[in-house]
């Protein structure tokens, strides 16, 4: 039979309070905040940076695992059913039974170069292992970020593409670690609806930080978007803001500096996970 401590099918981890509405998730782990802090610091370096980097996203995968993939009643023989069989005991009672995770489920994760591919690799690798690995499969995607002669994010572009097929039925994650004006994630959601068409199942982007300012673009863009993230950034904003609950003054939350970087951030991920300062 199966205990009932384990026929939970829902797992709700501790989130952020805020006002941004439905399908925004800020998990609230003192444990991954502090990683983060370490991982934005201006003393850490590599190879530091990309351990934390995939420490933090097997974390915020678990997070996302356990909330978004479907689950299934599963049957498993512990070693104890052999003991229990040779003592004339009911095997039966050797069986680990519970709510697990569909293994079936098919799920692409989508590398989006140049801050992406370590975490989509990292996704990717835990997906064959708590999956069926013949439906996981990884994306590549080139999103370059348009600027103008001000250095202002003005949008982004796709410069080339390696898509495994359509997203149909599936589960599509887009791990990216900074989401900072949405205008990479938006073309790369776009894209991939423009390219197959169909309808996927999920589409989640993973973010160790983003802002209310992603959450807006994605929202505007494309509402079926569920996003997660290890931590909110609205550090340009005025004191009175920064004690208010985030969303609730939201036309009034200010995150990033002239030039389209996050406040407090991390600096550029692209540029301190490949040592590459262009």
């Amino acid at each position: 039979m199966l205990d009932s401590q384990h026929s939970i099918e829902r797992y709700a981890p501790t989130e952020v309070e805020h006002r941004y509405g439905d399908n925004v998730h800020i998990v609230a782990s003192p444990m991954a905040l502090s990683q983060l802090a370490t991982l934005c610091s201006e003393e850490t370096l590599q190879p530091t940076i990309n351990d934390l980097v995939k420490e933090l996203y097997r974390s915020l995968l678990g997070h996302v695992i356990n909330q978004e993939l479907p689950k299934v009643r599963r049957s498993v023989r512990s070693r104890m059913c052999e003991v229990l069989e040779r003592d004339g005991d009911d095997p039966g009672r050797g069986l680990i039974e519970a709510v697990m995770l569909d293994q079936s489920t098919p799920v692409v994760t989508v590398d989006i170069a140049r801050a992406g591919i370590l975490p989509s690799l990292t996704c990717y690798e835990i997906l064959n292992r708590m999956l069926d690995p013949r439906h996981v499969r990884q994306d590549h995607l080139i999103v370059s970020r348009a600027v103008n002669a001000s250095d202002e994010v003005v949008g982004a572009h796709i410069a080339g593409d390696k898509i495994g097929g359509p997203i149909d039925g599936r589960i599509v994650l887009f791990p990216d670690p900074m989401g900072a004006t949405g205008s990479s994630l938006s073309t790369a959601i776009q894209y991939y609806k423009n390219a197959y068409g169909g309808q996927a199942l999920k589409l989640i982007t993973l973010n160790l930080i983003f802002t209310p300012e992603f959450i807006r673009r994605i929202k505007a863009d494309h509402p079926e978007v569920i996003m997660y993230a290890l931590r909110l950034d609205r550090g340009m904003s005025s004191a009175d803001v920064l004690t208010s609950i985030p969303g609730s003054r939201w036309d009034e939350e200010c995150w990033l500096n002239g030039h389209g970087y996050i406040v407090p951030g991390g600096g550029g991920f692209g540029e301190i996970m490949n040592n590459a300062w262009i």
